[in-house]
C-alpha cells in the first residue's frame, strides 16, 4: 500500500489500523538539538483522543504516545523519530455485522476492490484513528517553529455558523468548551444541536477554520509546490474532508479585481488580506487563514440499505462507537497538518 507518507524534508510515515495492536509513525528530517516538551505533545493527543466529552465517540483510549528513537535526554538527535500509540479499547465484535457488507459512504467497497482484502474492524487503515500519528508529528513540528501561532477552531456545525471574522474572536476560549468554538454563545447552540442529532441516531458535518500567524515571508515554492496547494493536499488527506478554501475562497469569485486586490503599505504588508497570506504560492507575511469542510460521519444508528459482497442489497443499522460530529476532534488534526506543511517548507527554505 502506497500513500502512507507526507512531506519532503520533514516527512511523516504512519502505520497501524483502528483495531490493531497499535498505531505509530516515523518522523524523518527533524533537525537535531530541538528540546521537546513531551507534555505538550501529549496535550495535543488528548485534544484529539476519543471519549473526551459527551458529544464525541465514547471509545476510551488514553492515546499515550511512546517514543522509541530519535530523542535523547529530551532533545532530538537528528535521526528518525519512531513512536507507537497502543490501542487499548478495541471492540472488534461491534463490526462483525459488516464483515460481508459495504457500509454506505465508507471506504469498505473501494478498499476490497482495490486490494482484494479489507480489515473491516472499525474501517482498518481507512479509519480516522490513523490521524493520531499525524498529531504527534504536528506537535513536534509546532515546537520546531515556536514563533508561528496556529489556531484552528470550529466555525460551523450543520447550519449553525459563526458570523464573526476571526479578528474578533478570542482564541484562548477554543478549549473552554467541548465543541472547540471560541464564541461561547455559539458553542452552546452547536453543542445542543449535536446532542439532538445524536439522539436521532444521525450525524452532522461542519467546518473547521484555521488561522496561522507570524509566518515569515517566503515559504512555498513556485508552480506545483505552492504553499496553498500543499495546505490543500494536507487538509484533503484528512478523513471526511470534502472542501478546502483559503483567503477569500469561493466568495472571491463574486468580486471585482478593484475590490479584491490587497493594496500595499510601505513596509510590504497589505491594507486588506483577501489573499489569505499567500501570493503566487508563497507566504507574504500576513495571516494565513483557511476553512476545511467535513462531511457527516457515514455510520448512523438508523437502518439503511447496504450492499453485500455477493451483490445483494441488504438492510443494515450502524453499531459501535462513533462521533455524531467529527469537527470538535478534527481541530487538533487540522493544526497538526498545517504545522507539518510549514515545518517542511521551513526546511526547504534552508536549502537556498
Amino acid at each position: 500500500m502506497a500513500g502512507n507518507s507526507f512531506g519532503t524534508l520533514f516527512k511523516i510515515t504512519t502505520f497501524g489500523e483502528s483495531h490493531g495492536d497499535a498505531l505509530g509513525g516515523i518522523i524523518d528530517g527533524c533537525p537535531s538539538g530541538i528540546t521537546l516538551d513531551l507534555d505538550a505533545i501529549q496535550f495535543e493527543m488528548s485534544r484529539r483522543k476519543p471519549g473526551q466529552s459527551a458529544i464525541v465517540t465514547q471509545r476510551k483510549e488514553p492515546d499515550a504516545v511512546q517514543f522509541l528513537s530519535g530523542i535523547f535526554e529530551g532533545r532530538t538527535t537528528g535521526t528518525p523519530i519512531g513512536f507507537v500509540i497502543p490501542n487499548t479499547n478495541q471492540k472488534s465484535d461491534d463490526y462483525s455485522h459488516i464483515k460481508d457488507n459495504y457500509r454506505p459512504s465508507h471506504a469498505d467497497y473501494v478498499y476490497e476492490k482495490k486490494y482484494g482484502v479489507r480489515d473491516y474492524r472499525g474501517g482498518g487503515r481507512s479509519s480516522a484513528r490513523e490521524t493520531a500519528s499525524r498529531v504527534v508529528a504536528g506537535a513536534i513540528a509546532k515546537q520546531m517553529l515556536p514563533e508561528i501561532k496556529i489556531n484552528a477552531y470550529v466555525s460551523q456545525v450543520g447550519p449553525i455558523a459563526l458570523d464573526k471574522p476571526y479578528q474578533e474572536l478570542d482564541f484562548s476560549k477554543i478549549e473552554s468548551n467541548p465543541v472547540r468554538c471560541p464564541d461561547e454563545q455559539a458553542a452552546v447552540i452547536m453543542e445542543d444541536y449535536i446532542r439532538g442529532i445524536r439522539k436521532e441516531g444521525d450525524t452532522v458535518g461542519g467546518v473547521v477554520s484555521c488561522v496561522i500567524q507570524n509566518v515569515p515571508v517566503g515559504l512555498g515554492e513556485p508552480v506545483f509546490d505552492k504553499l496553498h496547494a500543499e495546505l490543500g493536499k494536507a487538509m484533503l488527506s484528512i478523513n471526511a474532508v470534502k472542501g478546502f478554501e483559503f483567503g477569500s475562497g469561493f466568495e472571491g469569485a463574486k468580486m471585482k479585481g478593484s475590490e479584491h486586490n490587497d493594496l500595499y503599505n510601505t513596509d510590504g504588508t497589505t491594507k486588506t488580506n483577501l489573499s489569505g497570506g499567500i501570493q503566487g504560492g508563497i507566504s507574504n507575511g500576513m495571516d494565513i487563514y483557511f476553512r476545511v469542510a467535513f462531511k457527516p460521519v457515514a455510520t448512523i444508528m438508523k437502518e439503511q440499505e447496504s450492499l453485500d459482497n455477493q451483490g445483494n442489497i441488504t438492510a443494515m443499522t450502524g453499531k459501535g462507537r462513533h462521533d455524531p460530529c467529527v469537527v470538535p476532534r478534527a481541530v487538533p488534526i487540522v493544526e497538526a497538518m498545517a504545522a507539518i506543511v510549514l515545518a517542511d517548507f521551513y526546511l526547504i527554505n534552508k536549502t537556498y
